[in-house]
């Protein structure tokens, strides 16, 4: 491993592989993928795919670069961007029912770190998990609140990040979190809400698109079909 960093390094700048670790944080508790070995990867393929161009094409010294960027940027955006993308959507919707949970604890217990310690024993989902990892922490020396700050690299959801930054502010200065976390959640369901009536308002142009792609053609078959066989037999 310590090569793979090595060879890291020397390829790239400090701020890129900073942003990558970043990302790759962002990914979760069960993520496999190890920054430096998708960095080093990233460039040996693109690295094979220029060659393999430049001799394929007959216009290979103009498609080889164009071909290789296209890979460099994209590899990123798939491999990394998407699954993040897709991993905040999901904590979103886990985060309605644990936060809710947690507000019920909360109210009939006014200490913060024993109701998110009964709320996690009770919900198995991938933002229990990472509260679960932040309480595992405090056992190896962190503080609750050094605990919270460091959870919000592992959440890719700047709506969970401000509950997170808000619970952090009740364990420092003993404010009254309750009130606060109905806001969040309110604030997080009308989100949830407007994103559904997006999809619900992109299927006319969907079935739009599937009917101009199957059913036109089809239609368009039946009504000439007895003039094509007309055709054909004549």
């Amino acid at each position: 491993m310590d090569k793979q960093k090595r060879i890291a390094y020397k390829l790239y700048r400090e701020k890129t592989i900073n942003r990558i670790q970043k990302k790759v944080l962002l990914l979760g508790l069960d993520n496999q993928i190890n920054p430096y070995i998708f960095l080093n990867t990233r460039f040996l393929i693109a690295i094979f795919i220029f060659l393999v161009s430049l001799f394929a094409f007959k216009y290979g010294y103009i498609i080889a670069p164009i071909i290789s960027v296209l890979f460099y940027i994209l590899f990123e955006i798939m491999i990394l961007d998407l699954k993040i993308k897709r991993r905040a959507k999901k904590l979103e919707d886990e985060a309605i029912f644990f936060f809710e949970i947690l507000g019920l604890t909360l109210e009939s217990n006014k200490h913060l770190k024993g109701a998110l310690e009964l709320t996690t024993r009770n919900i198995d989902s991938e933002l229990s998990s990472e509260f679960k990892k932040s309480l595992e922490e405090i056992k190896l020396g962190k503080s609750f609140t050094e605990c919270l700050i460091s959870m919000k690299d592992r959440i890719p959801s700047d709506s969970i990040n401000s509950i997170i930054l808000n619970l952090t502010e009740s364990s420092i200065f003993g404010n009254n979190i309750t009130e606060t976390l109905n806001n969040q959640l309110d604030y997080l369901r009308d989100k949830k809400l407007l994103s559904v009536k997006a999809e619900i308002n992109k299927l006319p142009t969907k079935i739009s698109v599937i009917s101009v792609l199957f059913f036109v053609p089809l239609m368009l078959l039946i009504i000439l079909a007895p003039v094509l066989l007309e055709f054909l037999l004549n």
